[in-house]
């Protein structure tokens, strides 16, 4: 049995996008569909994906798709990590404008079987059930990196980065209706980390080496990994590696100074389900059984 995913992702930004394409275009279970790219030089981060795909000897479709937030100025207009880009053979051009058009496609010819993967801003999300209102009902599940809905130590402000950038497309995305709507947030994915040494240890694997060729941009800046996404994606393939609980998330757009943040009340009939937990060495060696 495989399970049929459809990645959106702002790669090239964070490093842990990259990780976590890694893991799906490794698992022998996951078919993936097609990726589309988020929120500022979408191309860029088009090329940063067909990297891997190339390495995998994968041919996914990829599309660029919104560059912009839908009200809120850019936070994120660049994609740090295609400084790398001219060490590995990639893909240059790719249809344009065409990403929302190419999800909306997809998930229709296949009612009911996929599993939507967003792991960066929520803009073509938003996008695409805004352009059909259909489409939440016809996915078989929504599992996103995005928000922050605990107290954890680690989460600071509680503002994540993904809500953050586009919070009014977060907002349409959590009042969408998909049967299952899973959010793993920032405060369980801050407890999966990796140091710098030892990332450069063990990022030896053919898919991997790019990764650690990206991760050095990230490391100038950055002393770890921190694996939010790769979380998100493993969640998919492994339902014991982050505990859920059912509840319902409303996304603040009106605080100029809080837009983005992710409010949570559990609830036992409520439409969204929250990661409270995380199993790390769990998730470790399920990551590295797949990459290896």
């Amino acid at each position: 049995m495989t399970i049929k995913v459809l990645l959106d992702t702002d790669i090239g930004s964070d490093i842990d996008d990259a990780v976590a394409l890694a893991y799906l275009l490794s698992h022998p279970e996951c078919d993936l569909l097609g990726i589309t790219t988020v929120s500022g030089e979408v191309v860029k981060r088009a090329q940063i994906t067909s990297v891997l795909c190339r390495l995998a000897g994968r041919d996914i479709p990829i599309y660029p798709g919104r560059a912009e937030p839908l009200l809120v100025a850019q936070r994120q207009p660049h994609a740090p990590q295609s400084a790398a880009l001219e060490r590995w053979p990639h893909t240059v051009d790719f249809p344009t404008g065409q990403a929302v058009a190419f999800l909306q496609r997809t998930i229709r010819e296949h009612p009911g079987e996929i599993d939507l993967l967003a792991i960066g801003p929520m803009t073509n999300i938003a996008a695409l059930f805004a352009a059909d209102e259909e489409i939440p009902r016809l996915l078989k599940s929504l599992v996103l990196m995005c928000g922050a809905f605990t107290n954890h130590p680690a989460s600071g402000a509680r503002l994540e980065w993904n809500s953050l950038v586009d919070p009014h497309a977060a907002a349409i995305v959590y009042r969408s209706g998909v049967p299952i709507h899973r959010s793993v947030g920032l405060d369980v994915t801050q407890r999966v980390e990796m140091s710098a040494p030892e990332v450069r240890e063990r990022f030896q694997t053919t898919l991997l080496r790019p990764v650690l060729d990206f991760a050095e941009v990230w490391f100038q800046s950055q002393p770890v990994i921190t694996f939010h996404d790769p979380l998100a994606a493993a969640t998919l393939f492994d339902d014991q590696i982050c505990q859920f609980e059912r509840g319902l998330v409303e996304v603040d757009t009106a605080s100029p100074q809080l837009a983005g943040l992710t409010g949570w009340q559990p609830q036992a009939d409520g439409p969204h389900e929250v990661a409270l937990g995380v199993d790390g060495p769990r998730f470790f060696e399920h990551y590295f059984n797949i990459v290896r």
